[in-house]
Formats: structure tokens, sequence, C-alpha cells
């Protein structure tokens, strides 16, 4: 009786959660399963250890847990199912869209060393910038693991290595590219270093999952009617990087997600802040606050 009189309670008391919804060890909502992104752009078809959190929940943990400021709306996040995003197991892949045209790929010949230097001298050349608006400047280490394009399945994928001034440990920016007809589907997943397998495996998994709905496959390109990128694999690689002034800034016209980007890099930095060192960054406001009473 006793245990029936419960389980009566927790039909009166506890909210009943949507087919295929469940909550995380952070209280954030989350889905499990067959998702269709927002705008309809493709779904997803999730295996049991992943969980998606649609653009709402995904900002709780980026802005709220993660301390990154505010910035251009995601399509969403996965995340692992059953682990506390602010614990050491923690990570997630964020997801995008980048409508900025077909992006041809009979070029796979890039200089990726060449663009390497210039993304490395890119991000140096914004911590002045990240400092004055109170948060840790960061230094690009390098490939994590070098771009590489499956041309069968359109996708192109790599890593990269950054420190956080002040932490201990670097952390781990992995970035997928999905070719459609009209964009890019775009997964980050952030985490550390020591994540490297697990984030891999998982990201390639969403990549997998991941297709593009009816029209908006690569191979639904009409080159009679549909626009054609302005830029091309080599470009898509480098938007992980920091605009700079010559190559890179003009990356901030030719991709007009290329703050979402940005983003991103902010997320690696907001998440090691909080795990490594136990804190999140400062945001801006508090970090001119100080300034001020310094002054």
């Amino acid at each position: 009786m006793r245990r029936t009189l419960t389980a009566l309670l927790c039909l009166i008391l506890c909210p009943p959660l949507l087919a295929g919804a469940a909550s995380t060890p952070d209280g954030l909502r989350a889905m499990a399963g067959k998702v269709t992104l927002p705008g309809g752009v493709a779904t997803l078809d999730l295996p049991p250890q992943l969980r998606y959190l649609d653009p709402a929940e995904a900002r709780k943990v980026l802005v709220d847990s993660w301390g990154n400021p505010p910035g251009p709306p995601t399509l969403g996040m996965i995340v692992p199912a059953g682990v506390d995003l602010l614990g050491a197991a923690g990570w997630g892949v964020i997801i995008g869209y980048e409508q900025d045209g077909h992006v041809r790929d009979d070029d796979t010949g890039a200089d990726y060393a060449g663009l390497l230097a210039q993304m490395k001298e890119a991000v140096a050349d914004r911590n002045t910038a990240r400092r004055e608006q109170g948060y840790a400047a960061m230094t690009l280490i390098g490939w994590a693991e070098p771009p590489r394009y499956d041309r069968a399945r359109h996708q192109l994928s790599w890593a990269k290595e950054l420190h956080t001034e002040g932490s201990n440990e670097n952390g781990l920016s992995y970035n997928v590219r999905l070719l459609g007809r009209e964009g890019a589907l775009v997964l980050n997943g952030v985490a550390g270093m020591n994540q490297f397998e697990q984030v891999k495996r998982g990201i390639h998994q969403v990549a997998a999952a991941a297709a593009f709905t009816a029209g908006r496959r690569y191979t639904d390109f009409d080159a009679r009617t549909d626009r054609l990128a302005a830029y091309d694999l080599a470009t898509l690689a480098a938007g992980g990087g920091a605009i700079k002034p010559g190559l890179l800034g003009k990356l901030a016209v030719a991709l007009p997600g290329f703050s979402q980007l940005l983003l991103i890099a902010m997320a690696v930095c907001g998440v090691w802040l909080y795990k490594v060192l136990g804190r999140r960054p400062a945001r801006p406001e508090a970090a001119q606050a100080q300034r001020r009473r310094a002054g």
C-alpha cells in the first residue's frame, strides 16, 4: 500500500515528461531518440547514450553554466546521457547551420599547415580585446587532428587544441561540417584534451545520426538555380579560428555565421575555467566594474 501511495503521489506532484524527453543530472530538459532540428533543416536519430537539448536549454549551458557571453542562437546541443555537464566527464556538441550556399568539394589540396600558422596569429591578435572584455587569453596550440574530408559522406572534420590562460589543462574544439544543398550543418564539440577520444567518438556518432531533410541534401544541389558559397573547404576549417585583419578578417564577411564560431571558441574557455579552476570566467560587466573600482 505504501508503494502504491508513493506512486500515486509521484503521478500527481511530478509533471509528466513528453514522449522522448528526459531530465539530465543538471535538471535540463533533454530529448532522446529521433529529433527534428529547428527550421526542419535536418533530423537526428540519436543512439541511447546521447541526448538533445533545444536552443533554450543549450543556452542555459553555454551562458548560465559555462559563463560564455550571449551569442547568436544555436540549433541546440548534444550531451552524453546521465553525465553532469559541469563535472569532469562533461562535454557537449553544439549544433548550428551556415546557410551560405553550396560548398564545392572538388579541391581538397589545401595547405593546412600554412593555414594553421595564420589561425594561431589570429587567435593571438584577439587576446588584448578578450582581456579588456574580462575573458582569459587563449592560445591555439595546433591541430589535435588535421582536417580530413570524407567525400562519400560530404563531411569535413578537424580538431584544435587550445590553451586558456590560468588553466592547467588544454581545451579541445572538435569540429565537423556536414555539407548540404544550401550550406553546412555545424557540429562543434567542446571539452578537454584528456577527453579527445570520447568526444571524437561522440561527435562522429552525432554526425552519423544526422540527416538533411528531403530537398536539402548535398546531392539535391541544382546548378541552374542554387547559390554557391563564397568559400571552400579550407575556409571552413579556418572558421574555427578568430577574426583578424587580412585573410581571416575577410572570413567575417564571407561567413555570415562566423560570430557563432567565435562563440564556440569562447565555450572552450568557459567550460575549462569552470571545470579546471572551479569558477566561471568573469562577465564583461563584472570586469568593467572591477576596473572602475581600481581607477
